[in-house]
């Protein structure tokens, strides 16, 4: 839960989406703004600087006005986060509801896109598990989740560990993997450069330790050209290593 400024007696309240009548609706708005033009430039300050870096200001000086203007419409700095959060789940290209593609593929787009999202987005994993995820977009990205695990066969106990095995895997997957494209940017080095220089270091510093050989022995048997080969190839089988387990669950009924 995400404390915020209250509408009266400066209570708390859990998200910017249970605030009720949409602050856009008062009178007397600044001209030439309105949260969508504000969430949109919020984006794009959070892909191009960071979340550590953000701050109202900021994005006051982007759109060429004050801080003020900027609260006619949101009351906090969580609030924009949070519409900022929603805004990046519409990305995430979802399968129509009338959709009688085979589950196991519908799972598996599903998978790509949430993963593509975060990796675009690496301001979106720490704020994902800070707020509630209760905006349209993210609601409509669980809805079509929980329609996919529905068809499965998996009995209505075991769907929610299901969502879980999944989603929380391509959570963690996605947050590593920019996290590190983000990392290399920063660097001036491409993935391909920075993991070797990585590994080179690793390898000089902790070459007697066995996990180091390990660790080469498995990466020479995934096999790959590039970095971003290898990464394709783990999330695969990883992402088919769970489906697999879903079909032998819904088995077992």
């Amino acid at each position: 839960m995400v404390r915020g400024a209250g509408r009266s007696g400066g209570s708390a309240r859990a998200s910017v989406w249970l605030e009720g009548k949409a602050r856009a609706g008062r009178g007397g708005q600044p001209s030439g703004l309105d949260r969508e033009r504000i969430t949109e430039t919020a984006v794009r300050l959070l892909d191009a600087e960071g979340l550590a870096k953000f701050s109202m200001r900021r994005l006051a000086a982007e759109l060429n006005v004050t801080a003020m203007s900027v609260y006619w419409y949101v009351d906090t700095k969580d609030d924009l986060l949070e519409l900022a959060l929603d805004q990046a789940f519409d990305e995430v290209r979802l399968p129509p509801a009338d959709s009688d593609e085979d589950w196991r593929d519908q799972l598996r787009t599903l998978a790509k896109e949430y993963r593509a999202v975060l990796v675009r987005h690496p301001w979106l994993s720490p704020l994902a598990g800070t707020f509630l995820n209760i905006g349209p977009h993210a609601l409509d990205f669980s809805l079509a989740v929980q329609r996919v695990i529905r068809r499965t066969g998996l009995p209505a106990r075991g769907q929610a560990g299901a969502i879980s095995a999944v989603f929380q895997f391509v959570y963690g997957f996605g947050t590593i993997e920019g996290h590190f494209v983000q990392r290399c940017a920063t660097a001036g080095m491409t993935q391909e450069e920075y993991f070797r220089h990585a590994m080179s270091a690793v390898s000089d510093t902790l070459e007697p330790h066995e996990v180091i050989q390990q660790s080469a022995d498995l990466m020479e048997a995934r096999g790959g050209d590039t970095v971003e080969e290898m990464r394709e190839r783990d999330f695969a089988y990883a992402l088919e290593t769970l489906v697999a387990g879903i079909e032998v669950m819904a088995q077992r009924g």
